[in-house]
């Protein structure tokens, strides 16, 4: 973040919280990599690339839609490099968007998957994007989720205008956390979090159970500092794979004309609006989103 479907949406802290034993690490190179696959089946591997960059997997699992889409095919989830229970960051240790690109190559080749379909939100879209600039013949399909724009400055924020107060109040606390207040840091991030909904019962379970040091702060200063090198655009108008491009129509973090532009560049592209979302439709809509992404997924989906 920039920064068949009866579906169970309890949200208690038992329900939402990952098993700290569900998952494995690996070597990647130069960084240690924690990952969880849950499924079976013959389906196409999904890895799932979550938002940030300095958020970890975590809140992924708030979502039930992973445990219907997983009964056709193993879905992958992970840390990437410096947060969550990957290995942190050592004084000096790289942590560029080649390096990100680095260690999702790494991840599918130590999994044995020939290709994958990739699902990128937030950050993670941008990721996958560039993921796929580089490796193209590893993607069999791609789910672009609410992602931040194919150029970093291009991605339209609209809290200030949406939400004045609240940002107001997460301004007042930046020198606060810049100064080193972890109090402030985890308030300006609860107050970030608030704004991302379109269900204030959503938005409340949300934003209780997310870890309190949910957020990595060097790691975000570190790739979104190199991403501003990069303009992605080139590059996915030359995808030939089919494409999904998801938006909320109340995305505040991500406005969807971010999404749009993203749609009318790809060749091919299908656009996909879920109307009661802001910036997490898997997690607000679930039905609609295991419907629309199974429907994607089937061969004939192009």
């Amino acid at each position: 973040m920039r920064f068949a479907l009866a579906l169970c949406l309890c949200l208690s802290t038992a329900a939402l919280a990952a098993d700290p034993e569900s998952g494995k690490v690996f070597e990647a190179p130069g960084a240690a990599i924690y990952y969880e696959v849950i499924g079976s089946g013959n389906g196409t591997p999904m890895v799932v690339a979550n938002g940030g960059p300095g958020f970890d997997h975590t809140y992924l699992h708030f979502s039930p839609v992973w445990k219907s889409l997983s009964k056709n095919r193993r879905i992958v989830f992970y840390d990437q490099r410096g947060n969550g229970r990957s290995s942190a960051l050592k004084p000096g240790q790289s942590c560029t968007l080649a390096d990100q690109i680095d260690d999702l190559e790494a991840l599918r080749a130590h999994l044995g998957f020939e290709r994958i379909v990739l699902l990128g939100h937030s950050y993670g879209g941008y990721l996958s994007m560039a993921y796929a600039a580089r490796h193209a013949e590893r993607v069999e399909r791609m789910m672009i989720v609410d992602s931040a724009a194919p150029r970093w400055s291009d991605t339209l924020v609209l809290f200030k205008d949406i939400f004045p107060d609240t940002s107001e109040r997460r301004d007042a606390l930046a020198f606060a956390g810049e100064m080193g207040n972890k109090s402030a840091s985890r308030e300006s991030i609860a107050l970030y979090l608030s704004m991302l909904f379109y269900s204030a019962e959503k938005r409340d379970a949300f934003v209780k159970n997310m870890p309190p040091d949910a957020f990595n702060k060097e790691v975000n200063q570190a790739v979104a500092g190199d991403m501003a090198r990069f303009d992605l655009n080139p590059e996915i108008r030359k995808f030939k794979f089919p494409v999904l491009v998801i938006t909320g129509r109340y995305d505040i973090n991500v406005a969807p004309s971010v999404a749009y532009k993203i749609h009318q560049a790809i060749p091919r592209s299908r656009f996909i609006v879920f109307e009661r979302s802001g910036h997490i439709p898997f997690y607000e809509e679930p039905e609609d989103f295991v419907r629309v992404t199974e429907a994607f997924l089937t061969p004939l989906a192009l």
